[in-house]
């Protein structure tokens, strides 16, 4: 008997790209001596080079305040590329990487430095044999230089006849009234067009499948929604505490961190209606529409924690860059409600804390009861996808136990990558979105709107922690090492999560 491949289905709206920078390119990393440039974007770009995704003789030029030769440069981006085992071309591809790689040093207030990049850069385009200059803006920086350094960029870096493109990192303000400040002064500089505003999660392989999932799928599709579903939870689970980096942390808490910006682009993906293509802006205007429908969320739809030390761990006061007696929140249970037809009355519960007992980001989907009668203490459907570690899918369902008795017991059918698609790479976050931004394709950026809408449903709480209506919350204790307060469990309950008996 003949056996059948499975066939591809295409995307078409998915796979047209907008304008994708093939030659004649640079990519600026301001902020090159900083960590996030070191541990994500070269290992990313480096990654897209290995794959043959960097543009034609690209050019890669670092900028930062910190004085530095080319040697040390090279070391400093480097030190977070990994070699894999057994792979014989990867000390010459690191060198060609290096070779086409350089620096030069400013600050991020003065015009003259810009100037100086600006000359920099005009440099390398002086030996291009085509018409046109493209030039990629990443802004690996703290968010207190994104508004002088996007001026002075426009100012002085800007090129006619050509594509340019600002590449931003959160966090994008600290509440509402920030973020609004934030956009407007870059948009005075920078168009929307050519403004990518990136949320890591965005890039994740099981973010970007949940449109897939959901769209694909008549059998989920049908069960998607208030009909179906009791309650939903997305959880973020770290291990670790602040370790020494507590300032910073203690200035916008685990709801800045995490909540407001992770979390809540996989719940408008995970709730937005069907758009009417996969193109940019169809996806993010159905982003949009469900995040409208959000109230802000309510101090009682809320659980607060910070945690002390166990198992020979320091708790988060114990950190000397702590402020003594902070109320800043390392752990953070919310829940949200969308008023509109598909969602009325479902509990979408947001969870996130440092110092757990293990690394994961998962979504786990509730069903409703099954109608009793025939069935007694039957469990509940759950549909659980991790994002991370180890990427799954898994539908959690009742069937009968093998043999003479008649037994329900639950099961599941379990899609886990790495089993199933054992050839497969999956690309890390920033390879997938530095890559979006070459091609021009905007669905996995934050829009202004968005960003606007989404603020405005946690400002009120982030407030209320910040002591800026009446006094400040104290939030509950709980373990390092620990699954979080032991409150939570009380605190899920009373959205209608049941705890199956074969759950951990």
């Amino acid at each position: 008997m003949a056996t059948t491949r499975a066939r591809s289905g295409t995307i078409p709206s998915m796979e047209s790209s907008g304008d994708q920078l093939k030659n004649n390119t640079i990519i600026v990393v301001l902020g090159a001596s900083g960590d996030l440039a070191k541990k994500k974007t070269y290992p990313a770009l480096f990654g897209l080079y290995r794959m043959g995704f960097l543009p034609n003789d690209v050019k890669i030029v670092g900028y930062a305040r910190t004085k530095m030769d080319d040697a040390e440069y090279h070391k400093r981006i480097t030190s977070y590329i990994k070699k894999p085992e057994g792979d014989a071309e990867f000390d010459g591809a690191l060198e060609k990487f290096k070779g086409f790689s350089s620096y030069i040093s400013g600050g991020y207030d003065d015009s003259e430095s810009f100037a100086n990049l600006n000359a920099a850069l005009e440099k390398i385009e002086s030996e291009y044999k085509s018409k046109g200059k493209n030039r990629v803006f990443y802004l690996a920086l703290p968010p207190s230089v994104f508004i002088p350094v996007a001026k002075h960029l426009k100012e002085q870096c800007h090129v006619a006849e050509g594509s340019n493109r600002l590449i931003i990192e959160k966090p994008f303000g600290k509440d509402l009234e920030s973020a609004r400040e934030l956009l407007s002064s870059v948009k005075e500089h920078w168009t929307e067009d050519e403004t990518y505003r990136i949320d890591h999660y965005l890039g994740k392989e099981m973010v970007k499948n949940l449109l897939v999932l959901r769209f694909a799928n008549v059998a989920l599709n049908a069960a998607w929604d208030k009909n179906s579903i009791s309650n939903v939870q997305i959880t973020f689970k770290e291990p670790f505490g602040t370790e020494g980096r507590g300032g910073y942390f203690d200035e916008f808490g685990i709801i800045r961190d995490i909540l407001q910006n992770h979390l809540m682009q996989v719940l408008s993906i995970l709730t937005m209606e069907r758009p009417v293509s996969f193109s940019a802006e169809d996806i993010r205007d159905e982003k949009v529409k469900v995040l409208r429908a959000i109230p802000p969320i309510e101090r009682e739809d809320t659980l607060l924690g910070q945690y002390v030390g166990a198992n020979g761990k320091p708790g988060y006061l114990d950190d000397d860059t702590v402020p003594r007696n902070s109320n800043c929140p390392t752990y953070a249970a919310t829940t949200l409600w969308i008023h509109n037809p598909r969602w009325e009355g479902v509990p979408f519960i947001l969870k996130a804390g440092k110092a757990l007992n293990e690394a994961k980001v998962e979504i786990r989907i509730q069903f409703k009861d099954v109608t009793q009668g025939i069935f007694k203490d039957i469990s509940r459907n759950e549909l659980v996808m991790r994002i991370q570690p180890a990427e799954a899918v898994y539908l959690k369902l009742n069937t009968k136990t093998p043999g003479l008795q008649t037994r329900a017991i639950p099961t599941e059918m379990d899609l886990t990558y790495k089993r199933r698609f054992t050839d497969a790479k999956i690309p890390e976050a920033y390879e997938s979105l530095i890559l979006d931004a070459l091609k021009g394709d905007h669905s996995n950026f934050v829009r202004h709107d968005e960003l606007d809408v989404a603020w405005k449903i946690f400002t009120p709480i982030l407030h209320w922690i910040d002591g800026q209506n009446g006094p400040k919350p104290t939030p509950v204790p709980y373990p390092y090492g620990s699954r979080g307060p032991k409150e939570v469990e009380a605190f899920i309950t009373k959205y209608g999560f049941k705890r199956q008996a074969t759950e951990n």
